[in-house]
């Protein structure tokens, strides 16, 4: 028989069938969670949740997908969006080996890589976006973007930016 990854069997699973495991450490912080709901809202669900299915409870145990779950349940306008459904990718494995997966999950998402998160900036502003339009569909804040324009060093980054008057050059001999 010929192996067949699950997400080629993903199917629709009322989300208070679904539950979250007991053991997941990943957390994410309050601006990512805003980032992950502006994701959803704007390009839907574009992965599954993975979950165990566990039979005797007739109910679907996270692996991986945790905080995709929570933005069902915390935003109404997408849980009424979805019809209270969540796309399911179902794995079937003892609970050291869902332990595992969702570790080896969480850890393979990786991290950005700062000279290439500048360079997006960068063409995002030439394109014409403000800094507000890139902080709201990048996740960043204001102080964040001017980190990135700096390291870019491009003048043009900075044609709107407003500098401080901080201190004022003194002339020799003034005090």
């Amino acid at each position: 028989m010929e192996y067949k990854s699950p997400v080629y069997k993903v199917i629709p699973v009322p989300v208070d069938k679904i539950k979250a495991n007991t053991y997941n450490p990943n957390k994410v912080a309050p601006p990512e969670m805003r980032l992950l709901y502006e994701s959803i809202r704007a390009d839907g669900y574009t992965m599954p949740i993975v979950c165990y299915y566990a039979e005797d409870k007739d109910q679907y145990i996270i692996v991986d997908g945790f905080h995709r779950y929570r933005v069902m349940l915390e935003h109404k306008d997408i849980y009424e969006r979805e019809g209270g459904m969540l796309p399911v990718s179902v794995i079937d494995k003892p609970i050291d080996q869902r332990m595992a997966s969702t570790i080896r999950h969480n850890r393979a998402r990786g991290t950005h890589h700062v000279e290439l998160m500048s360079s997006i900036v960068k063409e995002l502003h030439e394109l014409g976006r403000s800094d507000a339009w890139i902080s709201k569909h990048l996740g960043m804040d204001m102080d964040e973007i001017l980190r990135l324009k700096q390291i870019t060093g491009l003048a043009a980054l900075f044609k709107d930016v407003k500098f401080g008057k901080a201190w004022k050059p003194v002339e020799d001999g003034e005090e």
